[in-house]
């Protein structure tokens, strides 16, 4: 119990364990959570408010339940769509890759497009989590493939677990294209899959340059899992219309940021 005394002196990783609670339980009740973190029931209270206005969950009497599964558009329908914006960021994206690196491409819609950007004759290798970036990096003759194996998540299109673990953790990449899901100055880069965080923080470990490519809409935005702090980050790639405000934010921490003429 000890570390959980500690978790209620530092409210953004309580909140971050009510989340994993949520999610492994299915709903949490105030009272219990006042008695499990060592903190009064108004603590929690304020911590279910704040968690509910970023729409992490969902708040009921006595406690919260997991937000709404997200009725969105699977991983195979959106890669199916044109999208300009994100064609656009892709191309500035692929233009970063040089001869001869290795490269990490994170599992995405973004980051299959900044494979499918990348110009022919280029000679790299290419580490990734996600078959079908892997099947669209091998029609590049000059480009070696090296795929992580493990078990397949249908939502994100990747594998993951020990295996894709052990195999990232011993690359030493010139080169990531990091996947995002949201992006915010204080929470940093959070994913919405659990199962994904450890995968991408071992391939942010393994990189020497890591490159994010980012809609305006994941820019502020908060996601359950928090997986590192924006300074995890060399570069980001975003659109141009995007407040001057928002980008100043990403600058002071030290990340360049290239804005797309779209």
């Amino acid at each position: 119990m000890q570390g959980l005394h500690q978790a209620s002196e530092l409210p953004h990783l309580r909140r971050q364990k009510i989340l994993l609670l949520l999610e492994r339980d299915g709903k949490v009740m105030a009272s219990e959570l006042g008695q499990h973190f060592a903190v009064s029931e108004d603590t929690i209270r304020r911590d279910l408010a704040e968690l509910a206005q970023a729409g992490l969950l969902q708040r009921v009497h006595g406690g919260a339940l997991p937000r709404p599964k997200d009725t969105g558009k699977d991983y195979l329908t959106r890669i199916a769509e044109p999208n300009e914006v994100k064609t656009r960021l892709a191309q500035l994206a692929a233009q970063r890759v040089e001869e001869g690196q290795i490269v990490l491409f994170d599992s995405g819609t973004t980051t299959l497009q900044i494979a499918q950007s990348l110009p022919s004759g280029l000679s790299i290798t290419a580490v990734t989590c996600s078959p079908m970036i892997a099947m669209t990096l091998a029609e590049h003759p000059g480009i070696t493939v090296i795929l992580a194996g493990g078990k397949l998540n249908p939502a994100t299109m990747a594998s993951g677990g020990h295996e894709a673990l052990r195999l990232i953790q011993g690359v030493k990449a010139d080169l990531l294209f990091t996947g995002v899901c949201a992006i915010h100055p204080e929470m940093g880069i959070t994913s919405v899959h659990y199962d994904e965080v450890a995968v991408k923080q071992a391939m942010l470990d393994s990189a020497s340059h890591v490159v994010a490519v980012t809609t305006a809409d994941k820019l502020g935005a908060v996601e359950p899992f928090v997986v590192a702090p924006c300074t995890r980050l060399q570069t980001m790639i975003t659109e141009r219309f995007v407040p001057s405000d928002v980008i100043e934010a990403y600058r002071r921490m030290g990340v360049e940021v290239v804005q797309a003429d779209v």
